[in-house]
Formats: C-alpha cells, structure tokens, sequence
C-alpha cells in the first residue's frame, strides 16, 4: 500500500497539510515527499512493492503534470512497451508510471481501460485542472472533503481528512473527478447481457477467470504471504498460488485460544498444499486490547466489519512484525458475488441478483475496507483476486437462477468449478464460519460481554438516542459507535448503514449479523 494526499488550493499552510497526512505513515514507511503542485499540494508515503528503485517514488511528472497513485496496475509491461514506441520515455520499473502517458493519450478515457485497483489525483497543467479516480470496486480506499475556504482535499484514509474537512465522504468507486463533477466510468453492478451459458461451461469460465486473476497478483519484487482460514475461498487463493509457483508459500492463520474453529481447517489445507505455515494464536485480553486500536484504524463503527477485523489486523501484525513478507493475498469478495448464508433466503433469483449487486457497489465500506486498512495498518500490501475485474464482471453476468442455493450447498458453482486437486473435498464442501466466528465463537462473545459491562440498561437506552443516523440496537453497536466518535467525530455518514442480512426476507429479520443467528447455520463453523 502507499498514502497519497492531494490539497487543490492555495490558502493550506505546507505544516497544517502535513500533520494531515502524517497519520497514514504507516501505509508508506519507506520514503515520504510532499511537493507544490500548481497552487496545491499533493503528498505520497510509499511502499515499495514494484519496482523498488529510488526511480520509482512519487510524484510522477510529465511536461508539467503530476500524479500521486497507489494502486496496482496489471499488465502494464506491454502497455509500458507500446507507450515507449510512441516516444515516451520511462526512468523507473514501477507499473504506475505509464498513468501520465496514458493520460496524455487518452484522457480520462483511460481509467476504463485499467486493469487495476487504484486510487490517484493527477495535476493537469494544461487546464490547469486537478482530477481524481478510484477503481471500480473501491479496493484501494480514497475520500474526499472541502476546507473552510471551499478547496477540495483528496487522501486514502478518512483519518487524513479529520480536522481539516468540515465533512469527510468516500470517494465512490468507478469514478472520476474531473474538476467539477463525479463521472461515472465503470459500474461493476451493470450486466448488459445475461450469460446463458450451461453449467459446466460457467464453472469452467469460473475456474479459469479465478487463475488468471490469481495468477496476476502474484507478480511482486517483494515477498508474498497467504492469509489462510480454512474456509473455501482463502483455501482456492492458497491453493491455486502454489500450484502456480510450484514452490512452499507462506501461509498464516489466526485463532482464539479456547475454541479456534477454523485452525484445524487451516492446517489441512497447509499440509495438503505443502505451505510454510504459520499460526497466531490470540486470547480475551488481546482482542479487548486491540478493540479501540481497531475502530480507530478502520474508521466505521459496523459490527461485522469492527469483529472481523480484530483477528485480521493481529494476524497482520504479526505478519508484519515477525516476516519480510510485503503482500498479502486474501480470500475477500467471494460471498459477494456467490452468496451468504442468509441468500439461501433470497425469495427468488432476481432477488438473489438484486441483493449481490448492493454487496458489491457497497464493498468499500465494509469487506474490502476491512482488509485494507487491516493489512495497511500494518505496512503491507492487500491483494484481492476475487476483485478481478474480469471474474467480477463474468459472474456478475452469470443467469442468478444458477447461483441460487438449489444444491444443498452455498457457493456450488465456485465449488463445483475447483472439483478435483485443488483441495481436499471436505475443505471444498464444508460450509462457511463467517470470519469473525471462525477465529472463534468466544471472540463476539467475549466482546458482546465487555460492552453490557460498559452500559446499564438506562445508560444505554440514553445513549442511543444521541446519534440519529445509524443509531445503536444493541450495547455492542453503542460502544463501537462511541469509539468510532472519539477518531472520527461527526463523521458517520462515511458508513451508508450497519451491514446486516436483508430483514425484508422471512427468516433474516435478526438483530446481530452473525450467520450463527440464522436458522440454517447448521453445521457451518464446527
């Protein structure tokens, strides 16, 4: 990950700019640059992952533009190589220097031409314009803001923005800024054609899509790691990546250590893929100590997100503490796009398309932020293969009738496509533990039990009533929001909502968003 900052006015004193955007050092500890551009400013904390040379810090220039990106930019070496026949000259190996040539060809038609996850603010001397983009999942966090005199302000975490920015908003994905408005440039949501493929043909464009995007992700000039859970789509990323490098990869797991359900999982799919695997085991006083560190790093007060984050951000430290590892691949996105444990619910298969496509135009604010700032928080770099563009956009297209559980087994189509080598078949069939579970049931309990020590009945009945929008239902969702006030004071907004199951389905009308609430869970997280 890097930090980018970018201030689009003249009035900013350079040290008030800079206690802003010192707080995300974290997500860039390697070098650190703050210039004057046009009559604004724009800042960049790196992290070196592609191309490691000094060559490769930021800004990048061009005849008098300029461009902060921290992204990811695949199969740039070809775009890099036609660019070059087209005069442009190149002084470093990093993939996100061919993005002012690239803009210079073609304007802001290129962010629909990017095969990336990104967030970048480019100066166009020219027009003496500033202009920003986010990618079109939003996996690569941005927000945005004005100051007192109306300036706008661009950084990657919210926590940049605080204090100087009356209200802080996330920049929405698929979007462009081009001075005045918000362009829409990709909607992920958007299927033109239904994809009537039959079922065998869907898994096999699953499986293929699924490679090639893990594959990609695997191109880094630093070391890689694999968070593995056990669960079936950590266990495919760790698998197909080692059957790629045809060598051990670095696996961590995390677990509380009373009831870790889903370690034993992990272990298996280790041994059966031959990784180098490793694993974190964490106790009640580390998760109840790591609580307040964790609001502040996420910047939401969201249950499933603030809960499964924990294990996340200590698996990470450890990683980050105890490794050279700079990249971290995870399993993120699939339920989205194949189902939850409450979509076994959805009434039909329009139902069913309707509920994925919020899921995924609302990713940023919840599974992709949390593995974000879990794993930039800790100076290391999240990749998502499951956020490939081209997989997205296929299984987005794929008739929803297919991906209703008709089965007897969640998520069929993404089992069924991996049948075979890639997995033992109890891993590959064993139903979810949602995240937060899996490191263990004590986990919630153990915070749900902290906060009714927080707040008496009346307390928290007092409490409530002070925020209007998203307001606490539980004493659990009262004290994130109250730890999320201290960091982010009036900033609620940022999260659209709590996410929970859709309580307009019969059986999904629960007050906590833990699948172990529905009725089906059954034998998932055992």
């Amino acid at each position: 990950m890097c930090s980018i900052m970018g201030y689009c006015g003249k009035s900013m004193p350079l040290e008030t700019f800079q206690k802003g955007f010192d707080r995300t050092i974290s997500r860039g500890p390697d070098d650190a640059r703050i210039i004057h551009i046009g009559n604004g400013l724009f800042g960049f904390h790196r992290l070196a992952i592609m191309g490691l040379q000094p060559e490769g810090m930021q800004p990048f220039s061009l005849d008098g533009d300029y461009l902060i990106c921290n992204g990811e930019i695949y199969g740039f070496r070809p775009v890099k190589e036609q660019l070059k026949q087209k005069g442009y000259r190149f002084y470093s190996e990093s993939d996100c220097e061919i993005l002012l040539p690239l803009y210079r060809e073609y304007g802001v038609d290129m962010f629909r031409m990017l095969d990336a996850e990104f967030a970048l603010v480019l100066y166009d001397h020219r027009r003496d314009k500033f202009i920003a983009a986010r990618d079109p999942i939003g996996i690569r966090p941005l927000f945005y803001g004005k100051d007192e005199n109306g300036d706008m302000l661009f950084a990657s975490e919210a926590k940049n923005l605080v204090g100087l920015c009356k209200k802080i908003i996330p920049f929405p994905p698929g979007h462009y800024y081009d001075g005045e408005n918000f362009v829409c440039y990709r909607d992920m949501t958007t299927v033109e054609t239904v994809c009537e493929d039959d079922l065998e043909t869907v898994c096999r464009k699953i499986r293929e899509k699924l490679v090639a995007g893990i594959e990609k992700r695997l191109d880094s000039d630093v070391p890689l790691g694999f968070l593995l859970s056990g669960g079936l789509d950590s266990s495919l990323v760790c698998s197909v990546a080692a059957k790629l490098l045809k060598k051990p990869i670095e696996t961590f797991a995390i677990g509380m250590d009373t009831d870790a359900i889903d370690l034993k999982y992990a272990r298996e799919v280790a041994e059966y893929i031959g990784s180098h695997h490793h694993e974190v085991i964490i106790t009640k006083e580390d998760v109840l100590e790591a609580l307040p560190k964790v609001v502040a790093l996420l910047g939401t007060y969201d249950i499933t997100t603030i809960r499964a984050s924990i294990g996340m951000y200590l698996v990470c430290k450890y990683v980050h503490e105890k490794t050279d590892i700079r990249v971290l691949l995870t399993g993120e996105i699939s339920d989205e796009l194949f189902g939850y444990k409450y979509t076994d619910f959805a009434p039909d298969a329009q139902a069913f398309q309707k509920e994925s496509e919020k899921r995924v135009r609302e990713l940023y604010m919840y599974d992709v932020l949390r593995a974000d700032r879990c794993i930039s928080v800790n100076s290391l770099e999240a990749r998502v293969p499951f956020g490939d563009l081209a997989f997205v956009e296929y299984v987005m297209s794929v008739d929803p009738a297919k991906k209703l559980n008709t089965y007897g087994k969640g998520k069929y189509l993404l089992r069924h496509a991996f049948e075979g080598d890639y997995l033992p078949h109890d891993i590959l069939m064993r139903e979810k533990a949602a995240f937060s579970d899996a490191v263990g049931h004590s986990m919630v309990d153990d915070l749900k039990a902290y906060a009714e020590e927080q707040y008496s009945d009346e307390e928290f009945e007092a409490g409530c009533k002070k925020y209007a929008f998203a307001t606490p239902f539980t004493k659990e969702s009262l004290l994130y929001r109250d730890l999320f006030e201290q960091y982010y004071p009036g900033q609620a907004e940022m999260i659209s909502d709590f996410w929970m199951p859709n309580k307009d389905w019969e059986g999904c009308d629960v007050q906590d968003p833990s699948a172990r609430v529905l009725a089906n869970y059954g034998d998932s997280g055992k």
